[in-house]
């Protein structure tokens, strides 16, 4: 109580008034800008070509309310004459709040940057434009860490015992949830290594489907048959993983047989005859055609091609028509196919022996 009323006689009537005055006009131009000035700067800001404006806005926006408080208290008690103990007082108090800030405005940058930057990605990089959020999430706990540091020493306490206290401390934690952290840091191995994005078909183990979403510690990929399969992403680095989209083209390779009463004349044919057909499908590259090897019950023969996209789709029409070519193809000029047949040759025993 002394302490107060020796405030209070220390600092006259228009102290008092100019400190009320600075508080008023602190809150009343803050609390405007950032509800009314904004909503109205927010349309205008959209139509511009620049995003600078935007973040700007976004910032005033994440302005909050004990911040505007401690700032106008603050302001105010510049003009009044206080003992040491309650300026640095006031000052701590003021300090705390703008790192606090500091801290929102930091978060809310790397925000705006990740959505940003996510929606110029999405296009051209979708893993990049996925997995930023986990970049985003380790730069938002560096952030606040920092800011957590600094808020303590703003009051005193000593954080150099504290920065080695959390090391040890970070390396129990770390052995506790390693399995986590291994999956986080597969992420970070996906966002920068790139062996798949999203919209990709892979093959992981016996799991294979089209990559939907690359998280901080999982996979989620889209079976052919329509479940969605959950990999981790430590997983997914130990496995083999098969990226069919990533290929430029399908090497083709199948063998049919005809009849061993096919005439030498047709056989010799028969490689130009599907060579003939397979250059005259679309997206495709012929390779070869040869007579292979005598079979147990037919002469076979073995094609190989290439399907120059990477649709699985488009493979399985090329070979459709392929066939079907093919098998009319045969049909005009008179080549059976093979198929598993048996001839018995049937004599009685001891004929010769009784001639």
């Amino acid at each position: 109580m002394e302490i107060l009323r020796a405030v209070v006689a220390e600092n006259p009537v228009w102290r008092w008034l100019a400190a009320a005055a600075i508080v008023a006009l602190v809150w009343i131009v803050l609390r405007t800008v950032t509800r009314r000035l904004t909503g109205r700067l927010r349309p205008v800001a959209k139509r511009t070509p620049g995003r600078f404006d935007d973040l700007v806005i976004d910032l005033i926006e994440k302005t909050r309310f004990p911040f505007i408080l401690v700032l106008a208290l603050y302001g105010a008690s510049l003009t009044l004459v206080l003992p040491d103990a309650a300026k640095r007082a006031m000052q701590a108090v003021f300090i705390f709040a703008l790192l606090l800030q500091s801290g929102h405005w930091a978060a809310e940058t790397v925000t705006f940057w990740i959505h940003r930057t996510a929606r110029r990605k999405l296009a051209e990089d979708p893993a990049a434009a996925t997995s930023l959020s986990a970049l985003g999430f380790i730069v938002k706990v560096i952030v606040w860490t920092i800011v957590g540091l600094l808020a303590l020493d703003n009051f005193g306490i000593n954080i150099t015992a504290l920065v080695a206290g959390l090391g040890i401390g970070g390396i129990a934690i770390a052995l506790a949830v390693q399995s986590i952290l291994g999956d986080l840091f597969a992420s970070l191995s996906i966002l920068v290594d790139k062996p798949f994005v999203i919209g990709d078909f892979i093959i992981v183990g016996d799991l294979m489907g089209n990559v939907e979403r690359i998280g901080l510690k999982t996979t989620r990929v889209r079976s052919l048959s329509g479940e969605q399969i959950v990999i981790s992403n430590s997983d997914v680095l130990a496995s083999r993983v098969r990226n069919y989209k990533r290929m430029y083209e399908r090497r083709i390779v199948f063998g049919f047989g005809v009849t061993y009463q096919t005439s030498p004349d047709l056989l010799e044919g028969i490689p130009a005859m599907v060579r003939e057909i397979i250059e005259a499908q679309p997206d495709v590259r012929f390779d070869r055609c040869h007579f292979k090897s005598f079979g147990s019950f037919s002469l076979d023969f073995e094609t190989v091609f290439y399907i120059l996209v990477s649709d699985y789709g488009v493979y399985m029409d090329r070979q459709q028509a392929i066939n079907l070519a093919i098998v009319r193809a045969f049909e005009e000029r008179g080549i059976a196919f093979a198929y598993p047949t048996q001839t018995l040759y049937i004599g009685r025993a001891g004929a010769s022996e009784q001639q």
